[in-house]
């Protein structure tokens, strides 16, 4: 780990293509080095581009792939650049993995926290209908790894089935709770899809509300630890 001001200007970790978004652009992946443990993903949702700036700034920090953590900046790079939480179709990825219990329901969303759900968008005409969905889930099968981190913002808790020590280690490195549930139905969503594949685990990381130099300055290098010990 290196926060140098020489390290903190680019991402030095190769990067591997995964995919194409709805508009062409490449979805890219950072591998690791031997068989993926840990994936972490971030930028689903085009609304919550402070999970994509940590990860990266975290990363700036090392110089070579992890060994066993490969890491997705960003899956929603059409929405991240359009400043949409969906994706260039106004799908809500997050909704549309092929789960059992997808349903084609619009999505409800808030434009802040304590507001009512006031933006609609949909969960795709079917399930995994999107090729970002499709090409994350390839991913996922292709790396089989044993947990995933899905990075979102800005309910500041760790989203999980069940206080794992991994889970704990999360939550003492943000200084935020975990949760069991998150409070409402997510169908279709990247972790009903893993419950329901029974591998991986996963774990959403909720990022707390505050400004991007903010979260950095906090969390960067108590992620970093985490990413080198998990």
């Amino acid at each position: 780990m290196n926060f140098s001001p020489e390290s903190r200007g680019i991402l030095r970790m190769p990067l591997a293509e995964y995919g194409r978004s709805a508009l062409g652009t490449p979805l890219r992946y950072i591998p690791c080095s031997g068989p993926c443990r840990v994936l972490v993903v971030a930028g689903i949702h085009g609304e919550e581009p402070e999970t994509t700036f940590l990860l990266s700034r975290v990363l700036r920090a090392f110089e070579t792939p992890f060994e066993s953590v490969a890491f997705v900046l960003c899956a929603n790079p059409d929405g991240v650049t359009l400043g949409t939480r969906g994706n260039f179709n106004g799908v809500d990825l997050n909704r549309n993995f092929p789960t059992s219990n997808w349903s084609k329901e619009p999505v409800g969303s808030r434009s802040i926290l304590e507001a009512p759900r006031d933006t609609l968008l949909s969960a795709g005409n079917a399930p995994g209908s999107e090729l970002e969905t499709a090409a994350l889930v390839a991913l996922i099968q292709k790396l089989a790894p044993k947990a995933i981190l899905s990075m979102h913002a800005p309910m500041a808790c760790v989203d999980a089935p069940a206080n794992t020590p991994m889970v704990e280690s999360l939550c003492e490195a943000f200084g935020i709770p975990w949760h069991a549930d998150i409070g409402y139905p997510t169908p279709g969503s990247l972790g009903t899809w893993c419950k329901e594949q029974k591998s991986p685990e996963c774990i959403t990381l909720e990022l707390p509300r505050m400004s991007l130099e903010a979260l950095f300055d906090r969390y960067a290098h108590s992620f970093a630890e985490w990413l080198e010990n998990v």
